[in-house]
């Protein structure tokens, strides 16, 4: 879980809502991954989409 952990801080400190593009760039990770890593955070309500292709950390 830890490639989970990576996305989900670069979400919390990106401070704004990133597309996935942006995401595979700063993590590091290939798209497939960060796009199945994305609906697993989603389905825990770790992160939310405000508007289609955009994603942010839920503010704990």
């Amino acid at each position: 879980m830890e490639n989970a952990d990576k996305v989900l801080n670069v979400l919390k400190k990106s401070g704004r809502e990133l597309r996935t593009g942006e995401i595979v760039d700063q993590s590091g990770l290939e798209k497939k991954e960060v796009d199945n890593i994305i609906k697993i955070l989603k389905t825990k309500g770790k992160i939310f989409s405000s508007k289609r292709c955009f994603w942010q950390a839920n503010p704990e």
